[in-house]
């Protein structure tokens, strides 16, 4: 019989792990702020001077958030693996990223993706997809950010309020003095806590299970949960063969080639050759990432099976309730932690590609002759505004459903146009910048649309009935990106457009 909802919250030793972890982390974080001028090189790139390693770790830790550390084991416990066939995908998109993008991005001194962008095509279309880039990270991160609320909540007990403002205060104090280099390095310590947490989680799901590790498994695969892979033509499901391969595949080539969020980190490698490095092994790491998570939410699936989940409580918060429950003092607080690691890690590097973008997109343009020192000044105060703006629109995020799934469906809204201008711009010569910003504008409405389609839509033409079903977000970036190649590449082969002095140089 399932057991009423409960309200647990972490013993005081547990609260004495978290605390210490996040004054560590942040101090740890400060360490890397320098005296005296700084130029935006070593703010934003740490001076190129990383290890691809590093990057590696920083770019699974920027793409796992608190979201996917609570909803991935939420897809396992109400589904089954078919999770797995985006990542997948997204193997193949870094593939397509290191032969298409990263050898543009290399070839000039660049400290955002959009300003190949403005290289290419001008300076309208460079502003509008360093925009959307804004709106976009800045929403899909607030999804995030409220992710934190539901750990901490459930924790601590304490509000959705103080508990994104306590994590959002503290990351920003080291992003703000650390620039770049505390974001990386602080991704690897993090990265390593959430890992070995998420590893002590799963050993303790399967003390929980009679039989260990192989009941997990026996018991898993009598209710089919390790099924993975799922062929279907229904565009309608949203975890299928072909959505999981070629979904995946452009939503990480967007994701990871277009938004400064993880061009930045590839950028900051010492060379071409160690930033595909980076990217190709973090496809490795996050595909055995997820793996882990869906096999601790297979795991949950049969210890509530026999013990009776919590009334009234959603699957993504089933984890932190098993954390604070079932595991030892101190170990509960340690897990904790590491949850929170992983918030601090994608929050730090949201912040900071928020601000670069903001000044190096949007500022330097019109004011390119100020001081190193008032760079670096507006640097800081706009990481500081990205903090506050993002803290205001966690605090409209609260809603049902998988929050990996919603934040995910955000950014297919807009990512789908910003990979169709950087693949125009890579592939064709043709295209020119005012029939690109119209194919981008098409995407953009009709992922709209897709977005806030409730379901299936039935037209009557001639005596038949069309029903139209409600795509699946795995195919929306797709949509996105063909939409904006077909109607660019259209109207520049109608109307031509010269090609922009600094591509011409670049091409010489």
């Amino acid at each position: 019989m399932p057991l009423p909802a409960l309200h647990p919250h972490l013993r005081p030793i547990d609260l004495v792990v978290v605390a210490v972890y996040l004054v560590a982390i942040t101090l740890f974080g400060l360490r890397f702020r320098k005296s005296g001028e700084r130029s935006l090189r070593s703010y934003f790139l740490a001076d190129r001077n990383l290890p691809w390693w590093a990057i590696m770790l920083s770019i699974v830790a920027a793409e796992t958030s608190t979201l996917t550390i609570i909803s991935v084991p939420g897809l396992a416990f109400t589904g089954d693996f078919g999770f797995l066939q985006l990542a997948l995908g997204y193997l193949l998109g870094r593939i397509v990223i290191c032969i298409l993008f990263l050898p543009r991005y290399f070839r000039g001194e660049l400290l955002t993706a959009y300003q190949l962008i403005g290289q290419r095509f001008g300076r309208r279309l460079h502003r509008f997809t360093a925009i959307l880039f804004l709106v976009m990270r800045a929403a899909a991160e607030g999804v995030r950010v409220f992710a934190v609320a539901i750990v901490v909540g459930v924790a601590i007990g304490t509000g959705d309020v103080a508990s994104i403002a306590i994590l959002s205060a503290l990351t920003l104090l080291y992003t703000f003095e650390g620039g770049m280099a505390a974001v990386i390095w602080t991704d690897v310590v993090q990265m390593v806590l959430y890992i070995g947490g998420s590893l002590l989680a799963l050993g303790m799901v399967c003390h929980h299970i009679p039989g260990g590790w192989s009941g997990l498994i026996a018991g898993a695969s009598a209710a089919h949960k390790l099924t993975m892979l799922h062929f279907s033509w229904s565009i309608a499901e949203t975890y299928t063969f072909q959505a999981g391969l070629i979904g995946g595949c452009f939503l990480t080539m967007a994701s990871h080639g277009t938004d400064q969020l993880m061009v930045q980190r590839l950028l900051a490698a010492k060379s071409l050759n160690e930033s595909r490095l980076a990217l190709l092994g973090s496809g490795v790491v996050v595909f055995f990432q997820f793996a882990l998570f869906l096999f601790i939410g297979a795991g949950l699936f049969l210890f509530y099976r026999h013990t009776g989940a919590p009334i009234g409580v959603s699957s993504d918060r089933l984890f932190p309730i098993f954390i604070v429950e079932q595991m030892p003092p101190g170990i509960a607080g340690l897990m904790i932690a590491s949850i929170l690691a992983a918030a601090m890690s994608n929050l730090s590097a949201a912040l900071n590609s928020l601000a670069s973008t903001s000044v190096v997109d949007f500022y330097l343009p019109r004011y390119p002759d100020i001081s190193e020192q008032m760079r670096t000044r507006l640097s800081r105060l706009m990481t500081v505004v990205w903090a506050a703006i993002l803290f205001a629109l966690a605090m409209f995020s609260r809603g049902g459903g998988h929050v990996v799934e919603i934040g995910l469906s955000i950014a297919s809204v807009l990512w789908g146009a910003m990979l169709g201008v950087f693949l125009l711009g890579t592939l064709s010569r043709r295209a020119g910048e005012r029939g690109t910003l119209f194919g981008m504008a098409v995407a953009v409405i009709v992922n709209l649309l897709l977005w806030i389609q409730p379901h299936s839509l039935t037209f009557a033409i001639a005596g038949h009935t069309l029903v139209l079903p409600k795509i699946a977000w795995t195919w929306w970036v797709l949509i996105g990106s063909l939409t904006t190649c077909v109607i660019g590449y259209a109207a520049g082969w109608l109307f031509p457009e010269p090609i922009p002095l600094q591509e011409e140089l670049n091409d010489a």
